[in-house]
């Protein structure tokens, strides 16, 4: 899967801000890179599913790869997006709605096209921004392997052990989350500061 280096990031920071997409494209790009989604959950997000109160976000199992329900932790920037959102699609289900189709979600695929558009095809798919957060937080020292892969919705490979620990690890991942985009902001830095 084509992902980017984390040190990359900037790079795709400043195409995605000057990129010619609509604003509901770009911020559902921002969404994914700062949740940690699949490109599939991010679309599918519903303004029924978020609880802004305790800043998170309650990702019904029908929508996950696992199908098991999954909660992400919200960060300050991740809520900046549903802010800007809000006034586009606040009276409607889906948080990204289709740009055709109002009452549906985006397609899967709107995220990789406005990638590809922006000049990174075959460097870097949708599904490939969890790569970069799984990556510069691995490479942070900052983070339990198991907290890292709870963040991703991912299965333990070990049945035993998945049978016996189902921790969600849900504070240390509100942690990583808002050190997530504390990184991605400091990168949008590193590229004004260049």
């Amino acid at each position: 899967m084509p992902a980017l280096p984390p040190s990359e990031l900037p790079r795709f920071l400043v195409a995605l801000n000057n990129a010619s997409i609509r604003l509901e494209t770009r911020l559902l790009i921002e969404w994914q890179l700062l949740t940690w989604v699949r490109p599939g959950e991010a679309v599918r997000t519903r303004w029924s599913d978020i609880d802004i109160e305790t800043g998170m976000w309650n990702i019904p199992a029908e929508f996950m790869k696992m199908k098991k329900p999954h909660k992400v932790p919200l960060s300050k920037e991740a809520l900046r997006v549903l802010d800007l959102m809000k006034v586009i699609s606040g009276h409607r289900e889906w948080v990204f709605p289709s740009i055709k189709a109002p009452l549906n979600h985006m397609h899967e695929q709107t995220a990789n096209a406005a990638i590809i558009r922006m000049g990174f095809g075959g460097e870097l798919v949708a599904h490939g921004m969890r790569s970069i957060a799984r990556t510069a937080a691995e490479e942070s020292g900052k983070f339990r392997t198991d907290v890292l892969e709870a963040a991703l919705a991912h299965s333990k490979k070990d049945e035993i052990i998945a049978a016996y620990n189902r921790a969600e690890y849900l504070t240390e991942r509100v942690v990583l989350m808002q050190w997530w985009s504390d990184y991605v902001s400091s990168q949008k830095c590193k590229v004004i500061a260049a």
